[in-house]
C-alpha cells in the first residue's frame, strides 16, 4: 500500500512539471495499471482521462521513469478501423516503438527476459517535450519514458481497452 501512494505522489508531481491541472474528480478517477504483470514500476502507466466518446478520446499518459507501456495494436472493431492516436510529450523523454525498420542503436530498455514480446515494434522515435507522433490503427507500439518519468497527451479517436491486443498474452488490460 505505501507503495501505490509514493507512485500516486509521484505521478501528481509529474502531471505538477507538466503543469497539467487535473480536478479532484480526475484525480480521484486516476488508472495506475500494472496491466495484471505485477510490476508496476517497470510494466504499467498511469491514466487521466478526460474524455472517452463514439467519437474521440483525450487523456494523460504518465510514466515513472523507465517505466513501459507493453507491445500492443488497437484492431479494428466492428466497422471501426481501429484507434488511431497521436502523443504529445509534455514533459520528460519518451522512446515510441512501432513498426517499420529496426532503429541502430534504441535507447528504451526491453523490460528483461520479454524481448519476445517487444519484437514487432523495432523502429524508435524519440519524443521530447513539444513532439508528437500519430500511430495509424491496428499498428504494433509500445512506449518507455527516459530517466525522469514522461507525460504524455493522448488525442485519438474511441478508445476501446477491452479490444487492445497485447503481445504478451500475461497482459490483462482490463
Amino acid at each position: 500500500m505505501r507503495h501505490l501512494e509514493q507512485h500516486r505522489q509521484a505521478v501528481g508531481g509529474l502531471l505538477g512539471r507538466a503543469g497539467i491541472v487535473i480536478t479532484d474528480t480526475e484525480w480521484d478517477g486516476l488508472e495506475m495499471t500494472d496491466l495484471g504483470l505485477g510490476h508496476f514500476e517497470v510494466e504499467g502507466l498511469s491514466l487521466v482521462v478526460y474524455e472517452n466518446n463514439d467519437r474521440y478520446c483525450a487523456k494523460e499518459l504518465v510514466l515513472l521513469p523507465w517505466q513501459t507501456c507493453p507491445e500492443h495494436r488497437h484492431p479494428p472493431v466492428g466497422g471501426d478501423p481501429g484507434k488511431m492516436e497521436t502523443f504529445r510529450v509534455r514533459v520528460g523523454e519518451v522512446y515510441l516503438h512501432v513498426e517499420g525498420e529496426p532503429s541502430p542503436s534504441p535507447r528504451a530498455r526491453v523490460p528483461r527476459g520479454k524481448e519476445a514480446y517487444y519484437a514487432g515494434a523495432p523502429r524508435e522515435v524519440v519524443l521530447r517535450p513539444g513532439e508528437q507522433f500519430t500511430i495509424p490503427p491496428n499498428t504494433r507500439h509500445w512506449f518507455q519514458a527516459g530517466a525522469d518519468g514522461a507525460v504524455v497527451s493522448e488525442f485519438s479517436s474511441t478508445s476501446r481497452d477491452e479490444s487492445d491486443v497485447f503481445s504478451d498474452p500475461a497482459v490483462r488490460r482490463v
